[in-house]
């Protein structure tokens, strides 16, 4: 928490310029808030229909979509070319700079600095149904605004070009080789998921949950200014 209270005093100045930047971009708020899922609570019926349930908290961001972004479509996962993104958006996603209010979920507890991202609950059934083992990756594990998947591959979750896992990758996202599952949304998500299941496995272990912490802390800035990650 103390970090994040530090963080939030050195980035309101970014902060502002942001800000004004939105509003000269596009018409719309500055900010805006998003219903997401924390930690796993385990499993309750709605209308008869078992439902995996999250602990929830509303999640501020930059807003780097036009206001409308959703309205035709419902939630649905943002793609790395997304044309909803607005031109101030485009270098926000790229340079993670739209994360930034997050820092307020941290101070309030909501968040960790690290941890897997927080996903939309109207998302989460559909990502449970389609990866198995996809809401075990939140189970007594806080979400973080930057992850070691954050810091591995990029924005939509593919392997780096050359990368051992990218090597990996068709027979993780696809072992079965079904033509109609090739480029499916969920395939970076599945990788993602690795990533945040080993993470969740090194918190067992102090040392080695030491060093990830840390490795992720400092890679993140990197990241943020080659525009590359999540």
């Amino acid at each position: 928490m103390l970090a994040a209270a530090v963080g939030m005093v050195l980035a309101a100045p970014v902060a502002l310029l942001i800000a004004i930047a939105i509003k000269l971009d596009s018409r719309g708020p500055v900010m805006y808030r998003q219903r997401r899922a924390g930690p796993l609570l385990g499993t309750a019926r709605v209308d008869g229909v078992p439902r995996i349930r999250y602990a929830e908290f509303d999640m501020p961001k930059f807003r780097s979509m036009r206001g409308d972004a959703e309205r035709a479509t419902g939630p649905v996962l943002a793609t790395e070319a997304d044309p909803r993104v607005t031109r101030v958006g485009r270098i926000l996603r790229r340079t993670r700079l739209d994360e930034l209010p997050q820092l307020w979920c941290v101070l309030r507890g909501d968040m960790s600095l690290v941890g897997p991202r927080p996903e939309r609950p109207e998302i989460l059934d559909d990502l449970a149904l389609a990866i198995p083992l996809f809401e075990e990756r939140m189970r007594g594990v806080k979400p973080g605004i930057t992850g070691l998947a954050q810091v591995n591959l990029g924005y939509d979750g593919r392997a780096p070009a050359g990368s051992e896992i990218a090597r990996l990758q068709p027979d993780i996202v696809n072992p079965f080789k079904i033509e109609q599952a090739s480029g499916a949304t969920a395939d970076g998500m599945r990788l993602k998921l690795l990533y945040d299941l080993a993470y969740g496995a090194v918190l067992d272990d102090f040392p080695a949950y030491l060093r990830t912490e840390f490795a992720i802390i400092l890679r993140t800035p990197a990241i943020m200014l080659r525009g590359k990650g999540h």
